[in-house]
Parts: C-alpha cells; sequence; structure tokens
C-alpha cells in the first residue's frame, strides 16, 4: 500500500463526506450497523470510522445506557464525522491507530469497522488487536469490497485515469479499496487472530448518484485518487474530473444514475 493511500485530509474529507458517502457507503453502513446491534452491546468501539457513515447508521441503534467510543487514524476525517453527527453524550471520539489500540484488555462487547481494514499495513495485526480489547464472546464486525472488475464505478474511473497517465497510472482503489477482496484469505486472517465463528456474507448492491459528474468527483476528488492525480499533474484535476465524468456517462448516462457494487461482511467471535 502506497503511503498516501491513507492521506485523507485538505479538501477530501470534505467532498468525500458529501458525494461518496451516500453513494456507495450508506447502504452498507446499515446492514453493518443492524448486525452490531443485534447483538445489544452496551460497549463498543468503531475504528477507522471515516466520516462517520456507519457512526450515524448505529448509534439510534443501541441503547440509552450504551457507550459508543469513535476511532479513526484521521483527525480530519473524524473531525468531519464529528461534525456531521447530533449531540448525544453516549458517544465519545478519538484520533487512534486501529494497530496499536491505547485500551485494556476486554473493554468492549463490539468492535466494528465500515471499509477500513483494507487500510490496515498489517490486517492480522489489526484483528488480534480489535480481538485484544473485546470481552471474550464479543463482536467484531467488518465490511470490505470485492474486486474492482464488480464495482463498476470505480473500475470505469481507474480504467479512464490508465488512459490519462497510461506510463504511470493512478491505481489507488484497485490496490487499497479493492485490493482485499479473497474471502479465503480474509478467513484465514481473521482466524489467525484467534476469532472463531468467522461468517462471510457477499451483498451487490446498487451506487446511486444523480448525475456522472456527481460520481467523478467523488473518486476523483473525494478519496486519495486525488493525491495521485496531483502529484503528476496538480493543474489537470478538473481536466481528468470532468474526462471521468464523460467515461461514467459514456456507459450509464449523464444521471440519475446507479452503478453495481458488492462487497463482503465479516463477522466473528472472540
Amino acid at each position: 500500500m502506497d503511503t498516501s493511500d491513507k492521506t485523507f485530509s485538505g479538501a477530501i474529507p470534505e467532498l468525500y463526506d458529501q458525494y461518496m458517502v451516500p453513494m456507495i457507503f450508506e447502504e452498507f453502513a446499515e446492514d453493518l450497523a443492524a448486525r452490531v446491534a443485534a447483538r445489544s452491546p452496551m460497549s463498543v468501539m468503531e475504528t477507522a470510522a471515516g466520516t462517520g457513515a456507519l457512526t450515524r447508521a448505529l448509534a439510534p441503534l443501541l441503547s440509552s445506557e450504551a457507550r459508543y467510543l469513535v476511532t479513526d487514524l484521521n483527525p480530519p476525517m473524524l473531525a468531519q464525522a464529528q461534525d456531521r453527527q447530533p449531540p448525544d453524550e453516549r458517544l465519545s471520539w478519538q484520533p487512534v491507530d486501529a494497530l496499536s489500540l491505547p485500551f485494556d484488555d476486554g473493554m468492549f462487547d463490539a468492535v466494528c469497522c465500515q471499509f477500513g481494514v483494507m487500510f490496515f499495513p498489517d490486517r492480522v495485526a489489526g484483528y488480534k488487536e480489535a480481538r485484544r480489547v473485546l470481552r471474550p464472546g464479543g463482536l467484531y464486525a467488518f465490511n470490505t469490497w470485492d474486486r474492482i472488475e464488480d464495482n463498476e464505478f470505480a473500475h470505469i474511473v481507474e480504467q479512464t485515469l490508465a488512459d490519462v497517465f497510461p506510463d504511470d497510472p493512478p491505481v489507488f482503489m484497485s490496490r487499497t479499496p479493492h485490493g482485499y477482496f479473497d474471502t479465503e484469505r480474509i478467513r484465514r486472517d481473521v482466524e489467525a487472530a484467534g476469532f472463531s465463528d468467522v461468517e462471510i456474507a457477499t451483498i451487490e448492491t446498487g451506487s446511486p448518484a444523480p448525475s456522472a459528474m456527481h460520481a467523478a468527483i467523488a473518486y476523483c476528488q473525494g478519496t486519495p485518487f486525488r493525491n495521485e492525480i496531483t502529484a503528476r499533474n496538480a493543474e489537470l484535476l478538473r481536466v481528468v474530473t470532468e474526462k471521468v465524468a464523460a467515461s461514467i456517462a459514456g456507459r450509464f448516462g449523464d444521471g440519475p444514475i446507479s452503478g453495481r457494487i458488492r462487497g463482503h461482511v465479516v463477522t466473528a467471535v472472540a
């Protein structure tokens, strides 16, 4: 994984939350939130919370007595999540590295992560940390994207960027968000961390966008793709976004549009 893959700063957090979250994250957040809430946990920690799509879905489902700690490696993303969340005394916020959790053993009933494990430089180590802070029998729940070819907007974006930059194509999406899709590998990693009862469900749905330009801005300007584009030529960000919008419109029309997305949902018991 490239170092820039973990850099969500500058204009990215706001654009990510405005454009990307409603397009690809909200439905998966509702699904993961329901799985966590079904266990009626009284103490929950979320890692790699991003701008809070899962937080906003899960908090209303928890008991009024529950405590919910929301964490992320990137303070700008966490700040965006906190700004979006209605006031709630049950919630606390803390910048945290998921691979080095500053918490005692057995503190939580549930640990959850919405599309964040792909960014862990050592996934087994991250899973071990989650297991360490879970009480015996506690729930670990996370999701991860399937391969990029089964996620249509992301695939078109990366193909278009390869045409624009043929000598050095940006491959953030296939390298990281869509780089951890092998369910057998995922199962081995989770079990290697000491979890049992590992279940993996694959969900396919649509990613609605009001226009092709909306989808293009989401991917080109609201993710670390932006870092890759500007590193090659910062003056081309607008032009590249327009080219991507044209590619998406050529496949789906200008809008409203919807592309296929597919991801895996993993639950395991400590």
